[in-house]
């Protein structure tokens, strides 16, 4: 039968006899009218989404302009409080209290009113407080100023504080300009805060000249004598609405809204007081509303601009190209489908002779396949259809167990050549995991739930001789050219000398963990490479110890360990460990760790570098805690200082805080001061009551002197009864109230069982140029001259 006597139908129902023309034509005229209900469904529905959006524009911007509007009048209201809580308010207090208000206001002003009798005592105050000459003003038509004409009161401007406008002179009567007077004498009778006309600023940009002054009444706190509040002035605000409305929105010609806003005359006719330079819409949308800013209420319209009718411009005529397009696409390619049809069935007939003749080279290919199987001898390739009976069987197989390929081949399978034990206790694994049962026959062949893929697994296989060989196996599914599962592929790798290698491997590990933790410390291999990173490649247990932290996350973050070092330590360990990788020498160094269990202690680190081929060092170290050794050393210091009898800093520590403080004030920094002092008849106390008591004395004497001296002050005792006192930055005046105070302390509290014991003082301080051994010979001096004019006194400085 030929191979298109059978045809099926195009797409399900077309006739391949129908004319393609036709077809062609019905899917034009169906997509032309799919296209048209698309784009009447998308033309409502971007209206409505234009006009919700432009609601929410105008609502928003609505809210701004009133909320600017509201905080101008708060602002000036504020300023009105200010001056209403302070009986007067200087230039620098109004100039302090509006330079944070000039958001949007172009400026503030207060002008007091003034009576014309006191015209002449207002004008010398002001002149008094700095502005010389300070005189009410009138301005002339040609904006010039001149001294005002005398009138029964005046409102002149005293104070201003402008920001981008020169603003009127300081002492223009704002009474004798009739827009300015008209505002502020409805002010007065309103008592309330009111907006004037519109007004022309001068020196602003076009775009914001429009603007108006805002003023408000400030009454004095008592009354007058009739009483009704006192006028005392008024407080003015300058605003120019461009500046206020448009101010931190987008500029004008990408703006998606027209504002305009406009009040009303004295004669109820409308006056547009701001309208945005923007072009509206060729079909607007608008919204209008009401504005209130003092005593007035503005006319607020909003319309969308030319830009937001170009931002949201409606694709309709898009989707119907888009439409047309894919109708047209549509019906060429159904016209081609139908067209080409006959051409695909011999194309098909084609094809066919053509799988033929790749039937015959696949033959051959397999051919070679089976002798790069063959050649494979040191891998085992076994495949099993799906009853598990072995199919293939190569050379490489044949040598690892031993049996020939006849003697497995459609006899044996795979499961037979397993270790049954291993089988068993796989089956019985995989069952606990599935929840059901599997067989152990397939116990090699079953992956495990949690790999991604199916991974290498070792396995024992049984020789022909019974012996028992170890393997790497990877079973896999084998699938025909339809995907359908025909049997399965084990490839085998001996692993019994790399299993060997492993295990001998971690013996030595196990070794080297044993020795590392019966050692005090930790041992480690520390490296930085070439680009300068830091990475630990060995760390023992030890390190617990030294660091708190487990050696795993060393590992991983070497940078945790400088984490741990004192930060006064840790620039200098980064310095010592460069310095040991430039030089390869050996790296020694001891510092301070804070730890947060046992807190601060001493380490000390050694370890020897290696440089690497590719770049970089490794150091093989150890490290100790040298806290108990740090401390030891610490006592050994103080010990080495410390007077054993009174515990106070003996002669040694002295000599060195001495030669410290001469260095300090010999390169000019501050002064110096010593204090002698010597026990009187000190030998008679030992002779009288024995060297028990003598020794009680001096304890006392320090417990005293210590008690009464600065925290800076350095108390040393020199030998015998011999003491000293070294004041740094201290002169010699101080040093003799201080040596006053320490005598008086001592001759004034007599000692338990031994009665009052005194001393003798003598002073020095420090000279320029003058050396160590001077300064104390004076002191010295002093205390000679003391026990010659008596003992029991303070002797003041030698000259």
């Amino acid at each position: 039968m030929p191979l298109h006597a059978a045809r099926p139908k195009i797409l399900g129902f077309i006739n391949e006899d129908v004319s393609a023309w036709l077809v062609a034509l019905l899917a034009l005229l169906a997509g032309g009218v799919l296209t048209g209900l698309l784009a009447w469904t998308a033309l409502n529905a971007h209206q409505q989404q234009v006009a919700q959006r432009f609601q929410l524009l105008a609502s928003e911007r609505k809210s701004r302009i009133a909320e600017r509007f509201a905080d101008q009048e708060q602002r000036l209201d504020s300023l009105r409080r200010f001056f209403l809580n302070s009986t007067a308010v200087s230039r620098e207090e109004f100039d302090g209290y509006t330079h944070p208000l000039l958001q949007r206001t172009l400026a503030y002003g207060w002008a007091p009113l003034i009576a014309g009798d006191q015209r002449v005592a207002f004008e010398r105050e002001v002149r008094q407080q700095g502005l010389d000459d300070f005189s009410i003003l009138d301005l002339d038509p040609a904006g010039g100023t001149h001294v005002a004409q005398w009138r029964a009161q005046y409102a002149p401007l005293l104070y201003k504080q402008t920001s981008g406008i020169q603003g009127a002179p300081l002492g223009v009567d704002l009474l004798a300009q009739p827009a300015r007077q008209a505002t502020l004498d409805k002010a007065r009778e309103l008592g309330v805060m009111v907006v004037s006309q519109p007004l022309q600023l001068p020196g602003v940009a076009a775009e914001f000249a429009s603007g108006v002054l805002l003023a408000a009444p400030v009454l004095r706190q008592a009354a007058t004598a009739d009483g009704s509040p006192a006028l005392r002035g008024y407080v003015l605000a300058v605003l120019s609405i461009g500046q206020l409305v448009a101010d931190g929105f987008t500029q004008q010609n990408q703006d998606n809204l027209v504002v305009e806003i406009a009040g009303r005359s004295l004669d109820q006719q409308p006056e547009r007081l701001y309208q945005s330079a923007n072009a509206p819409a060729h079909q607007p949308l608008y919204e209008r509303s009401l504005l209130r800013l003092g005593d007035r209420i503005y006319d607020l319209e909003i319309r969308t601009s030319a830009a937001f009718e170009q931002a949201n411009r409606s694709a309709i005529t898009s989707l119907v190209i888009m439409g047309g397009l894919l109708s047209l696409l549509l019906s060429a390619l159904l016209y081609i489908l139908v067209s080409q049809r006959q051409r695909a069935l011999s194309l098909v007939e084609q094809r066919t002779r053509e799988l033929r003749d790749r039937e015959q080279e696949l033959r051959a290919a397999h051919a070679q396949l089976r002798g790069v199987l063959d050649a494979a001898t040191e891998v085992a390739v076994i495949v099993t259809d799906l009853r598990g009976v072995i199919t293939t069987f190569n050379a490489g197989a044949e040598h690892m167990l031993g049996y020939p390929g006849s003697e497995v081949l459609g006899h044996a399978t795979l499961e037979s050549l397993h270790l049954p034990r291993e089988l068993e206790e796989r089956a019985a694994e995989l069952s606990l995991r599935y929840g059901k049962p599997v067989p152990a026959c397939q116990a090699m062949l079953v992956p495990d739930a949690k790999e991604l893929a199916r991974e290498p697994r070792e396995w024992t296989l049984v020789r022909r001789d019974g012996s028992h060989l170890l393997v790497n196996m990877l079973a896999t599914a084998v699938l025909d050219d339809l995907g359908l599962w025909v049997g399965h592929l084990a490839i085998c790798i001996d692993i019994t000398e790399r299993k060997r290698v492993h295990e001998a491997l971690a013996a030595r590990d196990l070794l080297l963990k044993k020795l590392s933790a019966h050692v005090p410390g930790g041992i480690y291999q520390f490296k930085m490479a070439a680009d300068g990173r830091f990475s630990v490649i060995y760390a023992s247990d030890g390190i617990r110890d030294i660091y708190e932290l487990d050696p795993q996350a060393l590992l991983e973050n070497a940078e945790v360990i400088f984490e741990r070092i004192h930060p006064l330590d840790v620039s200098r360990v980064r310095a010592s460990i460069r310095t040991s990788s430039q030089r390869l020498s050996p790296w020694r160094e001891e510092y301070r760790v804070l730890l947060p269990v046992r807190g601060l202690r001493w380490v000390r680190g050694e370890a020897t570098p290696e440089e690497l081929p590719g770049g970089g060092v490794l150091w093989h170290g150890y490290i100790s805690d040298v806290s108990d050794m740090k401390r030891v050393e610490e006592e050994l210091r103080a010990l080495s200082v410390t007077d054993a009898l009174t515990g106070i800093h003996n002669r040694r520590y002295f000599q060195e805080r001495l030669t410290l403080e001469m260095a300090r004030v010999s390169r000019g920094n501050g002064e110096l001061a010593v204090i002698m002092l010597d026990i009187d008849h000190f030998k008679r106390i030992n002779d009288r009551y024995g060297h028990a008591a003598g020794d009680r004395v001096l304890q006392a004497v320090c417990q005293r002197i210590a008690h009464r001296l600065r925290c800076t002050d350095v108390f040393c005792r020199l030998g015998g009864e011999e003491f000293m006192v070294l004041c740094p930055d201290t002169d010699g005046q101080h040093a003799y109230h201080l040596a006053v105070e320490l005598w008086q302390s001592l001759r004034t509290t007599p000692i338990d069982g031994l009665g009052t014991v005194t001393g003798s003082f003598g002073i020095a301080s420090w000279r320029p140029g003058e050396g160590a051994d001077a300064l104390l010979l004076r002191a010295d001096s002093g205390v000679y001259a003391a026990k010659q004019a008596g003992r029991d006194r303070v002797v003041e400085e030698l000259p």
